[in-house]
């Protein structure tokens, strides 16, 4: 008999972990999601859902009472109430784990105090103290909220001693941390998971490219050296070594301009850098994250064809509903979300471009801008 799996979350990573899990019969027999968004994706799929908001106690506490595993598709879900709830359900990735990566300033600190190199940072409650820090480490620097923030909703780049009063005010005195500026030449990413037996795999580096803070295209895999490659490998295996519970973690990183790694951000959850693996790969991040969750056996992670994922955006300056998308290429997978309205720059589907054995991924680019017409979002 398959277990109750409870997600915290019914956006589109919710939607896709149900849709792994509808092809796990025999270990998974029901999803039940927790979202406070009515008909959330997750629910079109055939998730059963409680309608409240993600910190919402009791249904937290209800979820975990109908389920027989607990995770999360978002860090929103409130760390001390699964803490108290791990009597009624397993819970992965641990509350412990999730209460550290949902605080930016102790995510540093834990992986500091771990030698895993991360930008400099300082913790933030006054502005002297952000003056500062400015000081030390000058312009620019990267104000940012330590909790609830991610699509660089909670980032303040500070250019010039100017915008030291915007900046404060712009957080409306939450809490708050500075990091000094990096450089990079690239951003990049690893999916690596640990099952509850405590085997790791990681999938090949992944490049990522942001527009507006927001990823919009993953490049499977990375365009870097060898050695490059192979650093990320050995700091995202030693990450995973000192972060406790089963899952799949994102772990964003950037290549500096002498080709150092540093950490810059762990989700610990599936990624949007990671849904290349819905074609790129023999088992899904997805899956992966089930099978970790689950106590199996990891699946493999090799990387079968070269994939650029595309995020399809709401544009910036139109809000509702709008033209179904569609696309016929036959390397072309298109996934939308079932989200009725769109909103500026809001993640509405994605869209994975798969390349032969032979082809560059400077022919998979040229593919890309010539199809990026075709899933542009128009109102009806």
């Amino acid at each position: 008999m398959g277990k109750v799996l409870g997600i915290i979350g019914g956006g589109q990573l919710g939607m896709m972990i149900t849709e792994a899990a509808k092809k796990m019969p025999e270990h998974i027999s029901k999803i039940i999601v927790l979202d406070p968004v009515a008909n959330c994706s997750a629910s079109q799929v055939g998730a059963e859902q409680i309608l409240a908001d993600f910190k919402d106690k009791n249904a937290i506490i209800e979820l975990a009472k109908k389920s027989d595993i607990i995770t999360y598709e978002i860090e929103s879900g409130d760390s001390e109430v699964l803490k108290l709830v791990e009597k009624d359900a397993e819970i992965n990735p641990s509350p412990e784990t999730l209460k550290i990566i949902q605080d930016k300033f102790l995510q540093k600190s834990f992986l500091a105090q771990n030698n895993i190199p991360v930008p400099e940072f300082l913790q933030i409650d006054s502005i002297s103290d952000l003056k500062q820090g400015l000081e030390k480490f000058g312009y620019p620097s990267l104000l940012k909220a330590r909790r609830d923030a991610y699509d660089g909703r909670g980032n303040f780049k500070i250019d010039s001693s100017s915008q030291i009063q915007e900046a404060f005010d712009y957080f409306d005195k939450k809490n708050l941390m500075l990091e000094r500026f990096v450089p990079f030449k690239m951003e990049v990413s690893i999916i690596a998971a640990r099952n509850t037996k405590g085997q790791i795999k990681t999938y090949p580096l992944v490049e990522n490219i942001h527009e507006e803070n927001i990823l919009r295209q993953t490049i499977a895999p990375a365009r870097v050296t060898e050695k490059v490659a192979k650093k990320a490998e050995e700091i995202a295996q030693t990450t995973m070594n000192v972060l406790k519970g089963a899952g799949i973690f994102g772990i964003e990183m950037f290549v500096t301009k002498t080709d150092e790694i540093l950490i810059n951000e762990i989700a610990p959850r599936v990624h949007n850098s990671g849904h290349h693996t819905l074609q790129s790969s023999k088992v899904s991040q997805f899956e992966q994250h089930l099978r970790a969750i689950l106590g199996l056996e990891l699946g493999d992670t090799v990387l079968l064809h070269p994939t650029i994922m595309y995020n399809i955006l709401g544009p910036k300056n139109f809000e509702g509903e709008y033209s179904i998308l569609n696309i016929s290429e036959e390397n072309v997978f298109l996934k939308m979300y079932g989200k009725k309205i769109s909103k500026p720059l809001r993640k509405l589907g994605h869209l994975n471009i798969v390349g032969t054995d032979n082809q560059t991924i400077d022919q998979l680019l040229n593919e890309l801008s010539q199809i990026k017409d075709k899933v542009k979002v128009k109102s009806i």
